[in-house]
This record gives C-alpha cells, sequence and structure tokens, in this order.
C-alpha cells in the first residue's frame, strides 16, 4: 500500500473519531448546563450515539474500500443529433474518465476487469477525459500491458486533466513540466494513444464524411469547481474545424464558462467531479462544489456528459459506481 493512499486511511480513521466526539460535546456541554441547574445528565444515550456515529461510518468506508471501488457499471446513452453523418449512425463511442492508476496498487487484477467491460461493448473509440494519475506518471507504468489491452477500431482519444500536470504532492526542485511531457509520450509513444493537447482529431468514414474530435488540456475555471490548473485552449483545438463536433475536456466547468456561450459544439465529454465518490439517497457532497455533477445535461442544442470516473484519489466509492459510459450515435436522418 502506498503511503498516499495509508495516509488517507489513516484521516479516515481520525475523521471517525472526530465525528464520535460530537456526541460526547454535546454531553459535556449539556451535563455543565444540569450541573448549573442542580440536575443530573445521563451519558448511557450520548455514548451510543458516539459509538452509532463511529461504527456507521468507518462500516460505509470498509464497503466503499473493499467492494463499492470495484462494482464497475455500463451506462448506455443515445444520442442523436441532425448533423450527424447518415455514415456515423450506430458509431459507438465509450467514454472513460478518471483511471487514477495508483487506486489498483493494492488490486492490478481489477484493472483487468475494467479493461474487460470496456471490450466487450465493441466500441469504434474510446475517449478518455482525464486524470491517468494521481501524482505522477510512475503509477501508470505497472499498468502498460494492461492498458494496451483496450481494443477500439478507431483507437483511444485521450486528454490531460488536472492531476496529469502534477500539481499535487510534487517533491522541491521536481522538475513538473518535464514530468507532464513524459507522461505524454507514454501515453503516446508506449500505449498508442492519440493525446490531443489544445488540437483536434478527425475520424472519417469511407463516404468521406467525418466526425471532429477537439481534445483541450486541463481547463479550469472559478465559477464552479475549485481551482486546479488552466492550459486548455479551445480556439486552438478549434481552428480549421467544421462539421459534426465533440469535445474532450476534462473540467465541466469548461462548459458553461466558453463551451455554451462561444461555441456551437453539439456533444462535450468530461469526467473531473467523481461526484465525490460518495452518493446517499441522492445526495453527493459534489453538490457543494459543482453545477453539474455526473450524467446527461442539455442546455438546447448542446450537450454535455460527465462520466463519474473508473478511480479514485480516495481510496472508496459510496452509492458512486466506477463507471464505463457507452454512446452511441444516432442520426435524425435515418
Amino acid at each position: 500500500m502506498n503511503s498516499h493512499r495509508s495516509m488517507l486511511i489513516i484521516l479516515c480513521i481520525i475523521a471517525g473519531l472526530i465525528l464520535a466526539l460530537i456526541p460526547h460535546i454535546l454531553w459535556f456541554l449539556g451535563w455543565v448546563g444540569c450541573k448549573i441547574a442542580g440536575v443530573g445528565l445521563s451519558y448511557k444515550y450520548f455514548g451510543i450515539a458516539a459509538l452509532t456515529i463511529a461504527t456507521l461510518f468507518w462500516s460505509l468506508l470498509a464497503y466503499g474500500y473493499f467492494w463499492g471501488r470495484w462494482e464497475v457499471e455500463s451506462v448506455a446513452l443515445e444520442y442523436t443529433n441532425k448533423d450527424i453523418p447518415e455514415a456515423f449512425d450506430g458509431f459507438k463511442i465509450v467514454h472513460i474518465s478518471d483511471l487514477h492508476l495508483s487506486t489498483f496498487d493494492d488490486s492490478p487484477e481489477r484493472l483487468n476487469t475494467f479493461i474487460e467491460e470496456i471490450n466487450k461493448h465493441c466500441p469504434d473509440l474510446v475517449c478518455f477525459t482525464g486524470d491517468m494519475v494521481t501524482i505522477g506518471r510512475s503509477e501508470a507504468e505497472p499498468y502498460t500491458d494492461i492498458l494496451r489491452k483496450i481494443s477500439a477500431a478507431h483507437g483511444v482519444l485521450s486528454v490531460l486533466g488536472n492531476h496529469d500536470f502534477m500539481i499535487y504532492g510534487f517533491k522541491q526542485n521536481y522538475n513538473r513540466e518535464k514530468a507532464v511531457e513524459e507522461l505524454a509520450e507514454y501515453q503516446e509513444k508506449i500505449l498508442g494513444w492519440n493525446l490531443l493537447r489544445n488540437e483536434n482529431a478527425v475520424v472519417e468514414a469511407k463516404d468521406g464524411s467525418k466526425i471532429t474530435f477537439l481534445g483541450v488540456d486541463n481547463a479550469n475555471y472559478n465559477n464552479q469547481g475549485f481551482p486546479t490548473i488552466h492550459r486548455g485552449d479551445l480556439k486552438k483545438a478549434m481552428k480549421g474545424t467544421d462539421g459534426f463536433r465533440i469535445l474532450l475536456t476534462h473540467d465541466p466547468s469548461h462548459w458553461k464558462a466558453e463551451v455554451l456561450p462561444d461555441t456551437d459544439i453539439p456533444l462535450t465529454l468530461s469526467g473531473h467531479t467523481h461526484s465525490a465518490q460518495i452518493k446517499i439517497f441522492g445526495w453527493t457532497p459534489a453538490k457543494w462544489s459543482f453545477n453539474e455533477i455526473a450524467g446527461r445535461y442539455d442546455n438546447g442544442d448542446q450537450t454535455l456528459y460527465i462520466n463519474v470516473g473508473l478511480g479514485c484519489t480516495a481510496p472508496f466509492r459510496i452509492g458512486v459506481n466506477p463507471e464505463v459510459t457507452v454512446i452511441t450515435l444516432k442520426s435524425e436522418k435515418n
């Protein structure tokens, strides 16, 4: 178990203890008040409450650690647009995001299972919307052979997320820019993925019709979410493009900040939120940070889809299964 994950587990244990303190604090304040009033206050029910809170908290985390983060789910989405060429009717895109490969350090075979889930859909194209790693490229290297098993007729398109820019946990005198370029080279030359860094790629059908895929480096906006790093250049990625276009951008805040007001891009694919890896009775703490959290959002003729990711930043998922999104394009002309 790596030190990053060990620290997170220790923090979770401490968090449970802090939650258990709340009933004790309430009891103490009540006891003081009752003492002044000359009456007694039983500790029994406060003690039971503290034990119950800690037990429930740690039980949920244990579920999320041992089971929740491995229950991969495929989500089907049929996307129809009048501008999709007829030749692409039925074109299947598998959208994945946020691998955070250190997730699999204690169970490497689980990544194999996730790749099998991707491949079973026989995709025409796989789109990865960023965050291959959490801290650095070294997380990815043990999984090279497994990642090479991803199979799609037109290969894998990818972009870089905020974690891929190594802005967390790097050491003093660490050449971060060099590390980012090494990760980019790893994706392109070792895995054979088509990494789009503020650029585009065209998928062409036999009849000459095409779909253009735009990809930008992490684009972060302060209107929602949290500050990370901004390296996206959508104008550069769009230059010279026309026809039906799909944008890959890691941070969904990009959609409302630039995509909606400044472009007519029909479909945007994002990740980043993880839906906070917690969803209980429909509620997720991601609502504190993001307006668009998970799934599909429509605004007129423009659509955003947010994939909640396959990996983890903290080693648990509670009510938010790892996701493989299967998008089938439909032309209104058929």
